[in-house]
């Protein structure tokens, strides 16, 4: 079945194409990653498909039983409500019933009366293991002050909210639902997108989305599409089967270009030759000379960066840290924390947010005050900042005046050095846009020319926080080629896992509590300790304490006997549900008793949800079990 067709659709900004005359189906399933650089149309085709902007030219037809949910990067609240009211906005019997639930939790009311008839509506609806998703999406996003006005949360707060606002809200539609997502990983710390990716896979949506996260990529999508000057291209597979296929691309395209301008000297000495008076056959040729021209003509991009820098030279003392304290209040960020850095280090910051990561790049670089302790830095250390502050623009002025006010030139190992056009050109600004005003700049293209700017700089010790957000993939691509082969000290902080593997060889993990472990391998390694960890506290946890988690029937196979095994787990199964279902009767009439007091309550409904699990796990097999029976 199609969700969404798109035939021979156009759509420009102001005089810029952003592709012209693509053609597209999803159809029911699809996961589809986008990928293009800022400012190629990836969010303004995402707008489109959720009806919120129109083409230009060409038909955009949605199938009328599919309901298309968008997760935008500026999401769109009533910013005087609540975050309770701006999740459960939704009119619909289920949403009420959870909205009235969790209103009463939130605010910790006694009022018993009102919470056994919260509890009694959401049994009438059926709802429990719905309940149970709202409470698992809140608590992995880390939301729980529900009563906030949305007006006073953070950015990276609101980015949560609307997570779980789109997420609940598909809950609630028919079964057709494409889910579009804009950069849904930004401001999601690691355990947050591991937990996203495994929700997305379990929920089979189908999926559009763009995300700079290359890990979270491979593991949701099967599917990539490129925007790429204006036109759509499909590849079936990974990340890594994309790269492959678009090389060849590039490849047979670059031939294709030489051929035609063989062709096109040609008949370029043809049409000089020719007199003014044309016959139809001549017509017809220099009517396809101009075909030949526009396709000769044709630049192809390559974001390999292979560029051998001269560094500013760095001495043999870098940085050291020797028992360095720092609290704020009773915060503890570092307590006695001792390191030596060494030439070429490379070094990724990992831990929850809060744990005081950015404080200690500050700290580095003598922008804020140890308690106690010694932090010596080394006379030949040049710091390059890459900051979440954004970039500092004092006047707004042209893109090469802004990078020609750094420095006109940038130094290469060989003698040479490139000029800042030619550096700009490198970073993915042509020519053409290197005259654009700084104001007039995307997001993206911002943090792109801050990062640039810092490079430009030339330092020797290089401080990243946060460098992927809002950085496309082919601007990633550039920046960790060009990071590959940079021979000073690499301080990274990112929730990028594809970024922090291929750059760092080992981790400052910030535990809390001021404990900062040196971990000895990268960001995946770093995980696959602490899965084995948690597994082994899984195990050594009491059987009461474990909640059955649903285990995958396979299919049955067509001829397969129905065994004294088979019968006697069915049986079991029937005795199961039935003494399930009186269990759960039972729960229901004690929640009316309006003696209960909250937290007896509360443990009634706890154990309501457990009920609504085994019971669907149990009829689930039952059915299984029961297709064998003749």
């Amino acid at each position: 079945m199609h969700y969404v067709s798109a035939d021979r659709i156009s759509k420009s900004y102001g005089i810029k194409p952003l592709f012209t005359n693509i053609t597209f189906h999803i159809s029911e399933g699809d996961k589809i990653a986008l990928i293009a650089r800022n400012g190629s149309g990836k969010s303004t085709l995402l707008k489109i498909l959720a009806g919120k902007d129109t083409v230009d030219e060409g038909t955009i037809w949605v199938h009328k039983d599919v309901t298309v949910a968008l997760f935008e990067q500026e999401p769109q609240f009533a910013e005087e409500l609540s975050v309770l009211d701006n999740i459960f906005h939704y009119r619909h019997p289920v949403a009420e019933a959870m909205r009235n639930y969790e209103k009463i939790l939130a605010e910790g009311s006694k009022d018993h009366e009102a919470l056994s008839a919260a509890l009694a509506r959401i049994d009438e609806l059926g709802a429990w293991d719905f309940e149970a998703k709202v409470h698992q999406i809140l608590s992995k996003l880390n939301i729980h002050n529900l009563d906030q006005k949305v007006k006073t949360l953070s950015g990276g707060q609101r980015k949560r909210v609307a997570l779980a606002q789109v997420l609940i809200d598909i809950g609630f539609e028919h079964k057709h639902v494409l889910l579009i997502m804009d950069e849904p990983t930004n401001h999601l710390d690691v355990t947050m997108v591991e937990w996203l990716e495994n929700y997305l896979n379990q929920q089979k949506v189908t999926l559009l989305m763009v995300t700079h996260d290359r890990y979270f990529l491979e593991d949701v999508c099967d599917e990539i599409w490129e925007l790429d000057e204006e036109k759509l291209y499909t590849y079936k597979g990974d990340y890594q089967s994309y790269l492959e296929k678009k090389a060849a691309r590039i490849e047979n395209t670059v031939a294709n270009i030489d051929k035609a301008r063989n062709q096109f000297r040609k008949e370029l000495e043809w049409m000089r030759k020719q007199p003014k008076a044309r016959t139809t056959k001549s017509r017809s040729r220099e009517d396809n000379f101009y075909e030949i021209e526009k396709k000769a003509k044709q630049k192809v991009v390559d974001n390999q960066v292979e560029l051998q820098m001269k560094m500013s030279r760095l001495g043999g003392k870098i940085a050291e840290l020797k028992k360095v304290y720092k609290s704020y209040g009773d915060k503890v960020i570092l307590k006695g924390f001792d390191y030596t850095f060494k030439k070429g280090e490379r070094i990724g910051i990992i831990g929850q947010n809060g744990a005081g990561k950015s404080t200690f790049l500050q700290m580095l670089q003598g922008l804020e005050h140890q308690d106690s302790g010694k932090i010596n830095i080394g006379d030949t250390v040049v710091f390059g900042n890459f900051s979440q502050q954004g970039l500092d623009i004092k006047e707004d002025m042209r893109i090469i005046e802004y990078v020609k006010n750094i420095a006109e030139n940038f130094p290469l190992a060989d003698g040479s050095t490139l000029t800042a056009s030619q550096f700009l050109t490198l970073f993915l600004f042509p020519p053409e846009q290197q005259y654009t005003y700084l104001s007039k700049l995307s997001g993206g293209e911002k943090k792109r020319l801050q990062l640039l700017a810092i490079l430009f700089r030339n330092p020797n010790f290089l401080i990243l926080d946060e460098p992927t957000n809002d950085l496309d993939l082919p601007t990633l691509s550039v920046l960790e080629n060009f990071l590959s082969d940079y021979p000073g000290c690499l301080l990274i902080v990112s929730h990028d896992r594809y970024f922090m593997d291929r750059l760092v060889d080992h981790l400052f993990v910030f535990e809390g509590d001021g404990v900062v472990r040196d971990f000895p391998g990268n960001y995946s390694n770093y995980r696959i300790e602490e899965r084995a960890k948690e597994k082994q506290k899984d195990t050594a946890k009491k059987p009461e304490e474990v909640v059955a988690k649903p285990e995958v029937s396979k299919p049955a196979p067509e001829k397969k006997k129905f065994s004294f095994k088979d019968k006697r787990e069915f049986d079991q199964l029937e005795k199961d549900m039935a003494s399930l279902e009186t269990e759960k009767s039972t729960i229901t009439d004690k929640m009316m008793d309006q003696s209960l007091n909250y937290d007896q309550i509360q443990q009634l409904s706890n154990r309501m949800i457990i009920i609504a699990r085994q019971l669907e796990e149990k009829e689930m097999r039952w059915l299984e079990l029961s297709e064998y029976i003749s």
